[in-house]
Parts: structure tokens; C-alpha cells; sequence
């Protein structure tokens, strides 16, 4: 007789319906409107990567050069001119890091260091993928790339974001448990937001926008640089008008060999100057959001969040 199987999940379990409007306020360093932080994902990419049954590393057949080689550009020019344009425009970078590039490029760890950039948690490599892990070797896989931030970058990783996105429904436990602060592995608000895990940390999700991510702007949905450097300031005009209100957050995440390209470069650029152009506007890391929100925010919004769950609880008995 076959075991029962396993009830079927509705949603992840980590957050609650919490309506944007009549949140307690959010107020940012200095009275800024928005919270702007870019996240450059410096990855490493194996030619011949172990395989996965659930999801092939290459669209090509092994050897699959052309992917590979236009990742190694990324990390050879590419991010050469977005660091450039960083430096220029005042604004440190986020690392989404795969931690094999403390072994295979420790040049571009010591360059991120000099510019106090942070360094959050990306896996160990793009093309390892956490389908098909077990809790064992998913918590191993996490650990390993704390501790290699933390040996090469001189402090522990606070963020994390799955390799390729690939997360399984224990990620955001084990980070947490492991000492983790905040996840980008959510998508679901513009503000921070406290998240349930189930050993009880206090854990929050920092905004990082998939809209605003340059590989799925340019690859997946396929806009011309211009139109993504419009989407960029389109998007920071709509979330600083809403910051008048309460503090908002806005994530660019980028990759250096698509927005380092030279003719995208340019619209990237554009974007950067409207953004720091203005005032109230809060230029900082991952790291720094969620610490802030932990230390200011995080305890009324659970308890706004306690309140709105039984309302609803409420109103769905009066139904």
C-alpha cells in the first residue's frame, strides 16, 4: 500500500496577505523618500557543470561556448565599466555573489572590497542548482557559501539569493537558521517585509526586483536598452512619489556581461544620473535595509500584520 501522499502546498508559507495601504510608516536615514540599491550578480559558470536532472545548466550541447564565454566577457570587461559607472554615480554595489569567484577571480573580490561593496550569499555556482537537493545537502551547500564569503570577504553574508533563482521550500528556513538576515528570494512587495521561518528568527525580505533585472528585461522579455533605461526611471519616479508617504525600496539587479555591454551602457548610465539627481533618496546595500528595518520597523509591522490576520479571520467567521 503506497503512503498518503503529501498535502499539496496553497502558497510558501513565509508571508501573509498585507495590504500595501495603512502599513505603520516607514521612515529611511536622513528622512530619504526611497531606498535604492543595485545588485550586480557576478556569477561563475561551469562549461561542463554536474548534471541536473530537473534543469539543464546549457540551451546548447556540450561544448556550450557561446553562453559560457559571454559570461567570462562579463566578468573580464563588463564589469570593469559597471563598477566605473558605480564609482562615478556614488553607489556601492550589492554583490550577488557565486562564491566559486573567490577561487577563479579573487581580483574582482579585492577590487569590491576597496569600495566597501557587500557581499551577499548567490550559491557556489550558477550552474548547480538546488532542485533535487536534500534538506542535508542544501543546509551544506548554503553554509559552504557563508563561509567562503566570510574567509575571502572578511564578514559574514546577511542576504541570500538562490543560484539561478533555483530555491526549494526549506531555503529561507535553513538561511535563517544558519544566521542569515534577509532573503531576496521573494518577490512580492516594495517594502521590506518580516517573513515566517520555522525556527522563529527574526527574518525579512528586501525587495529585488525580477522587473528590473537586466537578464530577464533584455533576454527574456527582450527591450531595447533605451526602453530598459525608462523602466528604470519610471520605476523610481512611481516609488519616490509613494515614499512621500511611507519609505520605499527600489533594487536595480544587474549582470556585467548584459548591462556592461557598450551599447546598453549608456542607458544605464542615463538612469543612474536621474535617480541621483534628487534629493531624499537613501543610496545603500542589502545589508543596510534590512538592518534598519530589523532594528526600527520589523516589530509594528508583525504586529500591524497580526492585526490584519485576525480581521480577517473575523470577517471570514461573520461570512
Amino acid at each position: 500500500m503506497n503512503a498518503p501522499a503529501a498535502p499539496r502546498r496553497e502558497d510558501t508559507g513565509h508571508y501573509g496577505y498585507w495590504p500595501y495601504a495603512g502599513r505603520p510608516r516607514i521612515s529611511w536615514p536622513g528622512g530619504a523618500r526611497i531606498a535604492v540599491w543595485v545588485a550586480p550578480n557576478i556569477e561563475f559558470y561551469e562549461l561542463d557543470p554536474p548534471l541536473n536532472p530537473q534543469r539543464a545548466a546549457w540551451p546548447h550541447p556540450y561544448p556550450a561556448v557561446p553562453g559560457y564565454s559571454i559570461r567570462d566577457y562579463g566578468n573580464r570587461v563588463g564589469h570593469m565599466r559597471q563598477m566605473a559607472l558605480l564609482d562615478k554615480y556614488g553607489l556601492r554595489g550589492s554583490i550577488s555573489l557565486s562564491t566559486a569567484l573567490c577561487i577563479h577571480h579573487p581580483e574582482i573580490i579585492a577590487m569590491c572590497r576597496e569600495r566597501d561593496w557587500e557581499f551577499f550569499s548567490h550559491g557556489i555556482y550558477n550552474t548547480r542548482y538546488t532542485y533535487g537537493m536534500s534538506e542535508a545537502q542544501e543546509r551544506a551547500m548554503i553554509l559552504e557559501s557563508m563561509d567562503t564569503i566570510e574567509r575571502h570577504a572578511g564578514r559574514r553574508p546577511a542576504g541570500y539569493l538562490a543560484p539561478a533563482l533555483s530555491h526549494s521550500e526549506l531555503t529561507l528556513d535553513l538561511f535563517a537558521e544558519l544566521g542569515g538576515r534577509y532573503s531576496c528570494d521573494l518577490f512580492h512587495d516594495d517594502q521590506p517585509t518580516p517573513l515566517q521561518v520555522r525556527g522563529g528568527q527574526r527574518f525579512v525580505s528586501v525587495p529585488y526586483s525580477l522587473e528590473l533585472n537586466d537578464t530577464i528585461a533584455y533576454v527574456v522579455n527582450k527591450v531595447e536598452p533605451r526602453r530598459y533605461g525608462q523602466m528604470i526611471k519610471g520605476s523610481f519616479d512611481r516609488l519616490y512619489a509613494e515614499g512621500a508617504d511611507s519609505g520605499t525600496v527600489m533594487c536595480i539587479p544587474t549582470h556585467n556581461y548584459q548591462v556592461g555591454c557598450p551599447h546598453r551602457l549608456k542607458a544605464f548610465e542615463d538612469a543612474l544620473a536621474h535617480i541621483t539627481g534628487h534629493s531624499g533618496v537613501w543610496l545603500t546595500t542589502g545589508r543596510e535595509i534590512a538592518e534598519h528595518y530589523l532594528a526600527h520597523h520589523h516589530d509594528a509591522a508583525v504586529a500591524d500584520i497580526a492585526r490584519h490576520a485576525g480581521a480577517g479571520a473575523t470577517t471570514g467567521q461573520e461570512a
